[in-house]
This record gives C-alpha cells, structure tokens and sequence, in this order.
C-alpha cells in the first residue's frame, strides 16, 4: 500500500511540473490569437488543494490566502505590482508564511487547466465561479485577454505595457486545449530574451568593483554554452553574489554566431 501511495505521489509531481511553458514569438501570424500582459510574478499552479511553484514544490501559502481558492485548478501568477518581483519572491518563498506580507499577493489567473474548450471558455469557468463567490476575488484576478486583429497589435500592446512598467506579453492560439508542456500555441514577446544559466565561478572586480564581485561565470541551462554576466548586479548583490549550483535569469539581446548570449544583463536569482 505504502508503494502504492509513493508512485500516485511520483506521478502527481510529475503531473503538476509540467505545467505550461512559452515560446518566443518569432513574427508568427497570430490573427485572431488572443493577448494579454505577461506579468512579472511567481509563476504558481493551484491543483485544487495545494498551491505549487512551477516546479513543483508546495508553496507555504497561509490558509488565509488559500482558503479564497477555488476546488479547481488554476495556473497563473502571483503577483502584486509591477517592479516588486523580488519581493513577491521572498514572499511567496519564505518558508514561514507572513500572513500580512501575503495579503498583498493575488493570483492573476491565465487558465483554468480542468476545463472544456478554448481559453476563453476555460477562462469563464473562473468567471461565473467568482460572480457566484465574489468574496473571492480578494484573491484572485483574471488576467484580461485582447483578441488580436493584425500582427502589429502586439508590438503596440509591448510598447504599452513596457511604459507602464510592465514585463511582456502573451499571445495564446484561443481555441487549441490547455497543455501541460512548451507549446507554439503560447508565445511570450519582449524586447529582450531571457533564459537561465547556472552559476560557476564568482569573478572578483576591479576599480569600483575591487573586494566585490565582479562578474559570473555561468552554464547556460538549454545550450551548455559557458559565458560571463558582469552588468544587471546591484552593488548589494555584489557584495553578496550567487552562490555557485545557483541559477541566474538573465536577459540578452540576441545570439553571437557562436551560439553565445550578446550583451547579457543579471536579472535576478531563482529561488524556486
């Protein structure tokens, strides 16, 4: 009985990791496609019972937050304004939950992964489930989706969102199912590229940067490409660099010949 219960746990783990992933847009006709603002939060999937990180590690969220939760899955963000992602971090990553700290946090929801139909029909499930509990939206915000006349929409909607302080934006296919792995049928548009790399070595500075970090040696997570990030890093975070095993979100502009990140920027530390 006892293995029993560990494969049925095995096999929720897995379950739950495979959560759905974003391509990059590379001037796909996405007419009639539906778009929406990629928020810069935690990214969290709600499986009716437990909140959990995109890796699948059980988020300490306070019963408090949780009990405004619906008894069906939810895949979204949490997230409270634009700019404070290292703080929704350590929020959301402490393991001790601050009840206060958290009630800043929502879950901005852009998919409901037990439903029938396309997003938008998923996405009503959620919809009519708060008109009937509307005590619920203390916790939880649906992520509004624009439908997409022509392809220079979303490079306008960027723009838009960029001035606000905003991150990036999806564009999602409307009518294909949910699906639980990196998907064409959901495209992330940034003005730069991000990716993540593992850290190896910490390189000491020099001038300014002398008994601080300097740069960091990293293995990019996808390619093994082995590189340097030396800008993005506050002088905190110099003064207290990424440990090595650690992995680093980085953003660039584009790919050297070599298959190497140009210019690329420390953005922040995963914690998850």
């Amino acid at each position: 009985m006892r293995a029993i219960l560990v494969i049925l746990l095995a096999i929720k783990f897995v379950f739950c990791i495979e959560i759905l992933r974003l391509s990059e847009f590379k001037d796909q006709n996405v007419s009639g496609w539906l778009m929406s603002e990629k928020f810069d939060g935690v990214r969290a999937y709600w499986d009716g019972r437990n909140l959990l990180s995109r890796n699948g590690k059980i988020l300490n969220a306070p019963s408090e937050f949780t009990a405004y939760l619906p008894p069906f899955e939810l895949d979204g963000e949490l997230f409270s304004n634009r700019g404070e992602f290292e703080k929704i971090q350590s929020v959301v990553m402490d393991k001790t939950p601050d009840v206060n700290a958290w009630k800043e946090i929502k879950f901005y929801v852009f998919d409901v992964p037990g439903a029938q139909g396309g997003l938008l029909k998923r996405l009503e499930k959620l919809e009519n489930f708060l008109l009937k509990n509307p005590a619920y939206q203390l916790r939880i915000k649906v992520i509004k989706q624009i439908i997409i006349k022509d392809n220079a929409e979303p490079d306008a909607f960027l723009n838009d969102v960029i001035k606000r302080g905003g991150e990036g934006v999806v564009v999602r296919e409307p009518n294909v199912p949910y699906e639980r792995n990196r998907s064409q049928n959901a495209l992330k548009l940034k003005k730069f590229h991000d990716a993540e790399c593992e850290t190896i070595a910490i390189n000491n500075g020099n001038g300014k940067y002398k008994n601080l970090m300097g740069s960091v040696t990293c293995k990019d997570l996808k390619s093994g490409k082995i590189f340097k990030i030396g800008s993005g890093f506050s002088d905190a975070v110099r003064a207290n660099p990424p440990k090595i095993g650690e992995i680093i979100t980085y953003k660039f502009q584009n790919l050297t010949a070599n298959g190497l990140p140009r210019f690329p920027v420390f953005l922040r530390i995963r914690k998850d």
